[in-house]
């Protein structure tokens, strides 16, 4: 045994057999005693290549974030003492400070939002509940700001692991950013409810059926990213890489994305023109034509790489500059990548040409077009989305002709 545990290889497999029998009904407690020198071995990167080889192999996405709490309850002894061994002070320019300064943040307010919601079980008194849950609602819309949080890691982190061909550990873990938001969401209804009545018999069943579940998983996600996922970021990138990262941090649209192709992210312009099927013109004005459209463009090319998008006055949906050469799956979350895999195979095979979306959102109606992008061959060469908000256009009516010009 002590020879295999001491082979990295031997010791991946036997870990993947613990993680399958955990998801056939294993008792957690029981493997933990009966692999404990194994599970004392494992590091954090390690965690995230294991669960990138089932998913390779064929376990459902879905299946590894429903269970990847209880993966890191078989491991956290092991992580947390690897922790405190390797504990050092924080020097500075550390690349990922920001987000771990955000944690920090995050796990005071979870801290201050579970001893208020106590308190509010705890008190009779109908004037005093209701400036308690005055504070937990100014309190939970702090919280609600966890969601940039989790968009930098989505949008800035997640597309350099994929690089790598790590894209598993973060497809799980925005699913379940998503679970998070979704149960803030019903957090939020709990609270509204809550002030219109405040004297509610069944506010502490609401508090321990969806409020505390909802703050113990941000906690969870802390511990996920603090001992897994910064780890294993830190075992992987470049200095090079950490740069763009970071100036991503600052800026989204600042970071320079570096395919395996060579540098995708930053403006290559060359003097002169170019000559298109109809007219002539420079970089710079396609970057101004582009810039001034009152709607946002992206192209994703054949690869279903992410090449090109448009920097418009009014962007609806953020998009870094990290996502050039990403694989579009990856720009959506897991709960709809399966929508975006039915749209490409349908434009590639030529059952359509044009799938089309609106939604309400920060209280626009917005439309989304995809459209299969064909050479003059009818080869398909990408998609083109197009998004636009259409609220004041839904209000037009009768007609304004260009005579009607106010100078």
């Amino acid at each position: 045994m002590s020879e295999l545990i001491a082979n990295r290889k031997h010791r991946q497999e036997i870990l993947k057999g613990i993680i399958r029998d955990i998801h056939a009904g294993a008792d957690v407690d029981e493997v933990k005693d009966r692999f404990a020198d194994l599970l004392n071995q494992v590091g954090p990167g390690e965690i995230g290549e294991i669960e990138q080889a089932l998913i390779n192999e064929g376990l459902p996405v879905e299946e590894v974030q429903r269970l990847c709490d209880v993966h890191v309850a078989v491991f956290r002894e092991s992580l947390d003492r690897q922790l405190a061994q390797a504990l050092a002070p924080e020097q500075d320019g550390d690349p990922l400070q920001e987000l771990k300064d955000s944690n920090r943040r995050i796990g005071a307010l979870v801290e201050e939002i579970r001893a208020l919601v106590e308190q509010i079980t705890e008190t009779k008194d109908t004037a005093e509940r209701q400036a308690q849950i005055a504070l937990w609602s100014t309190k939970h819309q702090e919280l609600l700001e966890v969601d940039k949080h989790y968009s930098k890691k989505e949008n800035i982190l997640f597309p350099y692991l994929e690089r790598y061909g790590i894209s598993g550990p973060p497809t799980v873990m925005w699913g379940k950013h998503d679970e998070i938001r979704a149960a803030l969401r019903e957090v939020t209804k709990v609270i509204e409810k809550a002030a219109e009545q405040p004297a509610q018999p069944q506010l502490a069943a609401e508090i321990g059926n969806i409020v505390l579940p909802a703050l113990n998983d941000v906690a969870e996600m802390i511990y996920k990213e603090e001992n897994i996922l910064f780890p294993m970021c830190l075992e992987t990138f470049t200095q090079d890489e950490w740069k763009e990262i970071a100036a991503g941090f600052k800026d989204p649209l600042a970071a320079v994305y570096k395919s395996r192709e060579g540098e995708v992210g930053g403006r290559q312009s060359t003097d002169g023109a170019l000559e298109l099927e109809v007219g002539v013109l420079t970089p710079e004005q396609i970057n101004l034509i582009f810039g001034h459209l009152p709607v946002d463009v992206t192209y994703v090319d054949e690869k279903d790489e992410v090449a090109f998008f448009s920097l418009g006055p009014e962007r609806i949906f953020e998009r870094p500059r990290a996502a050039i050469g990403r694989k579009v799956q990856f720009c959506h979350p897991p709960s709809s990548m399966h929508v975006v895999e039915r749209i490409l195979e349908d434009f590639k095979s030529g059952r359509r040409d044009v799938a089309e979306f609106w939604l309400n959102m920060k209280g626009m109606l917005v439309h989304i077009r995809y459209f299969a992008v064909r050479d003059s061959a009818g080869q398909y060469r990408g998609v083109l989305e197009v998004t636009q908000n259409i609220t004041e256009i839904q209000k037009i009516t009768g007609e304004k002709r260009i005579y009607d010009y106010e100078a």
